[in-house]
């Protein structure tokens, strides 16, 4: 068997191609990483990937260099681990869009039920970050929603939404845990959305938010942080939501500024 080495670079197209570095030399494993996107395609969604020993024994590898490979295309979403049941061909991520619509009909636009699974709701009191961001005094109370979100009945994320609760005050009469927070805001308490500012960043989920996610503490997550408002231009919603990021990405559409 071959020990882990780099080897001369060969003509190639794609996923090789991007990924030989200035030197010249593809690292061993990257080509292993390849030849398994192969197999992927061949094999097609939720097809069982062969077991390091097979893989070794096809490729002509180290099960280092096979683990390698494998846990990139894991961490990439191309591969799911099934404790217990093996490693298996992963479907296509989901796509949420950067805009000013719910979860839920950002889901439905691609033909997935959405669903939700409530963990907190509450009346607490304001921090002094989560009080400047809404406008309100530091100690005023704001209702919390915390819910593990669901696409097809897989866990891909969890949401925290904090809102006014002086702005709010019937909305735990009429809100509906398993339904869109947002559908209900515009339904039912008449609020029109004017705008949001959100940031995306990368982040590792707590050892309680990959509990409840059902997901690898060393996966990488999505964290959005999004503050909304209305047409008098006053915050009245902060969300914190984290999605798995090997089954979520985003979309959004640039324009030209003037």
């Amino acid at each position: 068997m071959q020990a882990q080495s780099q080897q001369p670079v060969h003509p190639a197209e794609g996923p090789v191609r991007d990924g030989i570095p200035e030197h010249g030399r593809i690292p061993r494993y990257y080509a292993v990483k390849v030849q398994v996107l192969d197999l992927i395609a061949e094999l097609g969604e939720g097809a069982a990937l062969p077991t390091e020993r097979e893989l070794c024994d096809r490729f002509d590898v180290s099960r280092a260099t096979v683990r390698q490979a494998v846990s990139e295309l894991v961490l990439e979403g191309r591969l799911r681990r099934r404790q217990g049941s093996g490693t298996f061909v992963a479907g296509p991520k989901l796509v949420q869009p950067l805009a000013l619509v719910s979860y839920t009909e950002g889901l439905r636009q691609q033909g997935i039920e959405p669903g939700r699974t409530l963990i907190t709701l509450e009346h607490r009191p304001a921090d002094p970050g989560l009080a400047a961001e809404l406008r309100i005094e530091p100690g005023d109370p704001v209702v919390h929603i915390e819910r593990v979100l669901r696409a097809d009945a897989e866990r891909v994320g969890l949401e925290s939404t904090y809102l006014a609760a002086a702005r709010f005050p019937t909305l735990l009469e009429v809100f509906d845990p398993a339904g869109s927070l947002y559908a209900c805001l515009r339904d039912q308490l008449g609020v029109v959305f004017a705008g949001a500012e959100e940031r995306v960043e990368t982040v590792l989920a707590t050892p309680r938010e990959a509990l409840l996610i059902g997901t690898n503490p060393a996966l990488p997550m999505l964290l959005m942080h999004r503050v909304s408002w209305g047409p008098d231009g006053v915050p009245f919603e902060r969300v914190r939501s984290l999605f798995r990021g090997d089954r979520l990405s985003f979309t959004t559409r640039l324009t030209p500024t003037s």
